[in-house]
């Protein structure tokens, strides 16, 4: 894990003007299940300690500008993050700005981020099984309209062997492509695990993106690195942002 105190740095070939991260649960102030650098401020955690966690981020990281936060409602829409307006219904943000920084809360779900080989657009995005299902992720590419390939990063989430779904879960991706089957695994009756990283994986092949990097975390088997609400329904998120010169 490339990681610096309470961050970890994406590893990817992302051009210098493009600058990401994915906050760990430590550094911060936060207590019990929030323990401790929560930036979230939708989950019960003290607003003061949330205000807290978040200036101590922007700090860390040498943000340029207050994150675009969203509303996160497990949906497909992607927004303008210079344009958005806060808390934005919305789970991706992308741009083309400088110094507008993107940003999704994740605890499980899968928070991907994207840039242009040339750093001059950039996206993040917030991929739980629903949204993937909605198409999330095309729908964020279609807006972009990427003038250069795009590079992926994919952060922190729920691991394949921790993320058991129904089998009507399995059936409703297959039945919208075929090629998801391969990112579930029969495992007890009636369930089966899910690989979530393969899932995205599948979709940004059907969209022509084979640049695709990250992928090795599991949040619910590193608990002291990361927040899992599958885990524990009380806890925080960790932020993933992305923001460029």
């Amino acid at each position: 894990m490339n990681k610096n105190k309470h961050i970890l740095v994406p590893e990817w070939p992302a051009p210098a003007r493009v600058h990401a991260a994915t906050t760990l649960r430590t550094g911060g102030v936060s207590t019990g299940g929030f323990a401790s650098l929560n930036p979230a401020s939708h989950v019960g955690d003290k607003p003061d300690h949330v205000a807290e966690n978040r200036r101590i981020i922007k700090a860390s990281l040498g943000l340029p500008a207050e994150p675009v936060w969203l509303n996160q409602t497990h949906s497909n829409i992607a927004v303008r993050a210079d344009t958005a307006a806060p808390l934005t219904n919305a789970d991706a943000s992308y741009t083309d700005a400088a110094d507008v920084v993107c940003a999704v809360l994740t605890a499980d779900c899968l928070p991907l981020l994207a840039c242009t080989t040339d750093g001059l657009q950039i996206a993040a995005i917030h991929a739980g099984w629903r949204g993937l299902l909605a198409g999330i992720i095309s729908t964020t590419v279609t807006a972009m309209q990427p003038q250069t390939e795009l590079l992926i990063w994919l952060g922190p989430a729920i691991g394949p062997q921790c993320f058991e779904v129904g089998d009507e879960v399995r059936d409703l991706f297959v039945a919208k492509t075929p090629a998801f089957a391969e990112a579930f695994t029969a495992h007890s009756p009636g369930k089966c695990l899910a690989d979530i990283y393969q899932l995205a994986r599948i979709e940004l092949a059907s969209l022509g993106i084979s640049q695709v990097f990250g992928g090795n975390h599991c949040t619910v088997s590193t608990p002291e690195h990361f927040y899992s609400y599958r885990s524990n329904s009380q806890t925080g998120r960790m932020a993933t942002l992305i923001w460029r010169d």
